[in-house]
């Protein structure tokens, strides 16, 4: 079972992330942007940027990791339930949603060093 710790780890192998809080909740950030947060609404969760696609395949998947609820409609976020998700894909699920937020210099810079 992930927890909010694994997803800081993880996080915070990136370039330029920082922990911060957004909504007045626990989050990551890349030069200001979040793009991971955990909701501490009823539903709870974390919050992880993605493409509308990508939320979609997701969904479609019928993995019960992932979900969504009407405010997030129509919105570039996925729902995931940490004790759900496998790790492995939590960890390539944090990558993407930083490099929607990341700015082009620092992934362009993260990719060079891989």
């Amino acid at each position: 079972m992930a927890t909010w710790d694994d997803v800081v780890m993880m996080g915070t192998r990136l370039p330029e992330v920082e922990e911060s809080t957004w909504y007045r909740t626990p989050s990551l950030k890349v030069a200001g942007k979040g793009f991971a947060r955990l909701r501490s609404e009823a539903e709870g969760g974390l919050v992880l940027m993605c493409g509308l696609d990508e939320k979609a395949a997701l969904l479609a998947s019928g993995d019960p990791a992932f979900y969504t609820t009407a405010h997030y409609d129509g919105y570039g976020a996925i729902l995931v339930d940490l004790a759900l998700v496998d790790p492995g894909q939590l960890a390539e699920l944090v990558e993407q949603a930083w490099r929607i937020k990341a700015p082009a210099k620092v992934r362009g810079a993260f990719d060079r060093s891989a």
